[in-house]
């Protein structure tokens, strides 16, 4: 049994080895998947890349009017988006990113908090010169849009989060000690997660994707977005950084905030029953405008499920200039 959990460096070095000869036409099929997947949506949907706060942060963008980030979740990418994104092109500039280390952007040793995630984010909006931009997250996204809002209020006119928990806010401690969120604490052990699931990213990334709203095709494609060692391991650092984002996030904000906040879920998800407990907690810390929706007939990945559902209440808050004082 010690032997099944014990680090063979050999084969880890090897493994290294191989992996970056295989770098260049491994990347290069990949930006090629990715130009051909923007494409497919229309709506002058196209991949590209910025380089910001030290990386290379991908991202699809189309469309036009007001703009809208869209950060996806665990265990997928921007393609999470790919059936909401030409609903919104009609009347949004719709920009899709990959987070740091997933999919088409750079995996790095650290800076996987939510607060440096939403700063990854903030120089985007920057680079791409976009005003006061529509910030929707869900899932690891939404702790991200959180974060975003915490910290460049005044560079958003709105954050909308979906099927998230919050971490130190409200029912935070009762909500990590759910059942079926048992992969958080599997996911914070220091490099077990990555040896017991390295060569079986369909196996393990498929049990969370096991709905119908999921093509096989789609579920290939989210595997690769985690396909080597480097972006498989980032994908863990998102949740080994939750304590430190608990410690953040549980202190008030320094002035109240009227920035518009969205918070719910899908009305079958873990997560709904505690949405009105959650919302309350972001009233009390400050936030004054803090409103809350439930997605119907869907369970976690409402994105996914039902993507007009989404889009319409995307668009319904997007559009809305709101001042924040």
């Amino acid at each position: 049994m010690k032997r099944l959990f014990r680090l063979d460096v050999s084969g880890l070095v090897a493994a290294t080895v191989i992996s970056a000869a295989l770098c260049l036409p491994r990347c290069a099929t990949a930006e090629q998947s990715a130009a051909q997947l923007a494409a497919g949506l229309g709506h002058g949907f196209k991949s590209s890349t910025a380089h910001v706060n030290g990386i290379d942060l991908h991202y699809v963008r189309g469309g036009s009017g007001p703009a809208v980030i869209l950060i996806h979740g665990f265990p997928e990418d921007w393609y999470e988006f790919r059936k909401v994104m030409p609903l919104l092109a009609d009347r949004f500039d719709v920009i899709a990113v990959d987070l740091r280390g997933v999919g088409g952007s750079t995996a790095t040793e650290s800076g996987y908090d939510a607060a440096n995630l939403a700063t990854d984010i903030h120089e985007l909006v920057h680079e791409l010169h976009l005003d006061r931009p529509y910030i929707f997250g869900h899932d690891i996204g939404g702790m991200v849009a959180y974060a975003y809002a915490r910290q460049f209020s005044n560079d958003a006119r709105g954050v909308m989060m979906l099927d998230v928990a919050l971490a130190g806010v409200g029912p935070w401690q009762e909500i990590k000690t759910d059942p079926n969120l048992w992969h958080i604490y599997f996911h914070q052990i220091p490099g077990l997660a990555e040896q017991l699931v390295t060569g079986r990213q369909s196996i393990y990334l498929g049990h969370f994707l096991s709905f119908p709203a999921f093509s096989d095709e789609d579920r290939t494609h989210f595997y690769a977005a985690y396909g080597d060692g480097a972006h498989l391991r980032a994908a863990f650092e998102f949740y080994r950084a939750f304590p430190a984002e608990e410690t953040n996030n549980a202190n008030p904000l320094a002035k109240p905030c009227s920035l518009p906040l969205v918070f719910g879920a899908g009305e079958r998800d873990v997560f709904h029953r505690f949405v009105p407990r959650e919302a309350q907690a972001l009233r009390d810390m400050g936030w004054q405008s803090v409103s809350t929706d439930a997605i119907a007939n869907s369970i976690h990945y409402v994105v996914d499920e039902q993507p007009q559902a989404v889009a319409e209440l995307i668009a319904s808050h997007a559009a809305q200039h709101s001042e924040v004082h």
